[in-house]
This record gives C-alpha cells, sequence and structure tokens, in this order.
C-alpha cells in the first residue's frame, strides 16, 4: 500500500499537500468554468463500506450492518478520527477559494442529522479557515433526512439554504434500504408520502426566507416529477449532466404552460 501511496504522489514528501493540491485543482476546474455563477460543492459523503474499498480503506474502515445509516456525512467531520480529512478537505476548498480567487465556490454540508451536529461542522469550518459569511461563502445544508424537515424552523438559523436529497429522503421515509435488492421495488421517490413531505418542505423553508434545490434521480427519470416541483415553487433543480439540456427544455414548457 505505501508503494502505491509513493508512486501516486510522486513528487511529493507532504503526501496531505497532495489531496489538497488535487481536491483543489479539480474544484477550481469546474468553479472557473461557471465563474462568477456559484458552484455548489458537496462535503465528503462517502460510507463505510465505500471508504474501505479505497486504496489502504479497509484498514481503517469499521464494518457497518447498514452504512447507509451508519458514520456518514456530518458525523464524520467533527469525530476524531475524520478530523484531520475533514481539515485538509476546507483547506482545498479554502484554497480554491483565496488562492485561486474563485470566491462562486459555496459549501453543502450532506447527511446532517441534528442542529447542533450543524452548529458544530460549522464551528470546525471556521476553525479550518471557512466561516459561513466571510467573503461570500454561502453553507448550504441537504434535506435528506425526516427531522431536516420537522425541524426547519432550526436549520434555518443557521444554514443559508437547502437541497433536497430526494435518494435518501425517500430511503427514510419509505423505510426502504437503497442497497437491499430485496426490497429496491418498494422504493420509489414519486411515492404519495415522499412528494407531500417534499411540498411541505419548501413552503416551510420559504417561511423562513430560504431557497430550496433538489439533487437526486428524481427530477430526470420520474415522469412529472419537474413539472411537481415547479409547482410547488422550486428554486432550482439539480440534474446529471446528460440530463441537463432535457429538464432546461421541460422546466421552460412547464412554466410557460403555467403562466397561462
Amino acid at each position: 500500500i505505501k508503494k502505491e501511496i509513493d508512486r501516486l504522489t510522486y513528487g511529493y514528501k507532504d503526501k496531505k499537500q497532495y489531496f489538497i493540491d488535487k481536491l483543489a485543482e479539480g474544484i477550481s476546474q469546474i468553479a472557473s468554468a461557471f465563474y462568477p455563477k456559484p458552484v455548489i460543492v458537496r462535503l465528503s459523503d462517502f460510507k463505510t463500506n465505500e471508504y474501505a474499498e479505497l486504496l489502504g480503506g479497509n484498514l481503517f474502515e469499521p464494518k457497518e450492518s447498514n452504512p447507509m445509516l451508519g458514520w456518514r456525512g456530518a458525523s464524520r467531520y467533527y469525530d476524531e478520527k475524520f478530523k484531520p480529512a475533514f481539515k485538509m478537505e476546507c483547506e482545498a476548498i479554502k484554497k480554491a477559494r483565496e488562492v485561486f480567487g474563485l470566491k462562486n465556490i459555496w459549501a453543502m454540508i450532506p447527511f446532517c442529522r441534528t442542529p447542533e451536529e450543524g452548529k458544530k461542522v460549522l464551528d470546525l469550518m471556521e476553525k479550518n479557515g471557512l466561516k459561513k459569511g466571510e467573503n461570500d461563502l454561502k453553507v448550504i445544508v441537504m434535506c435528506e433526512i425526516p427531522s431536516n424537515v420537522i425541524l426547519a424552523d432550526r436549520f434555518s438559523e443557521i444554514f443559508d439554504s437547502y437541497s433536497v436529497g430526494s435518494n435518501d429522503l425517500t430511503q427514510l421515509l419509505l423505510g426502504v434500504d437503497r442497497d437491499n435488492a430485496k426490497i429496491a421495488h418498494i422504493f420509489d421517490e414519486n411515492n404519495e408520502a415522499v412528494k407531500r413531505v417534499i411540498e411541505e418542505f419548501i413552503k416551510k423553508a420559504h417561511q423562513y426566507g430560504k431557497k430550496v434545490s433538489i439533487c437526486g434521480e428524481a427530477p430526470a427519470s420520474v415522469s412529472g416529477f419537474v413539472e411537481f416541483l415547479i409547482k410547488c415553487g422550486i428554486d432550482s433543480i439539480s440534474v446529471n449532466p446528460d440530463s441537463v439540456i432535457k429538464t432546461i427544455l421541460l422546466a421552460d414548457k412547464v412554466e410557460k404552460k403555467l403562466k397561462k
């Protein structure tokens, strides 16, 4: 493993700096292409089984029976075992914003279970040089857990806006493990319960003056979902690159239809 790491990081005595530089360069390549429009960088949200598949990962990751509901997202960032890795992540974003001058880069926190956890992450980001509100840095939180919906008033006090993660939200609302093939047929982002929660959340977020985006497969893969979102007043929709043109044309068609 050490030999492979040395090969990959050839020319770098400081292996941490290799990670920071490469991540900063990758983020900057995208952010510069869209400058000055905002580019939102979702912070790491690998599950333990995914980290275990990386080079040397199996030496450090615990084995979980259900990684989807385990040590992931925001809960990793302030854990003593992961803090050094999160610090490097923050330093990469800081370099892209301050050294490369790409202040259009914003950060997004995934799988944040409680407002208290959100505050911990924001405090840690500030210690690592990323203070919300400083140099136009906005910090978005994903809405992908029922607690995000129920406590929208409290999450709105500490974050700038939201992005609905329809995949995880559907999984948790319907009690379906997306990694379990036996019940995969029950997973349905078009389910009435899911749509009701999304509609209600958009209303609540707007009441608190927060914008709402959505990321996930639903807008591109579920028939009628884009129209549903626009009727709910969604502020923006995120899709995979291969679905961008199709979604833009569909959204334009729906908006013209609603204006009549």
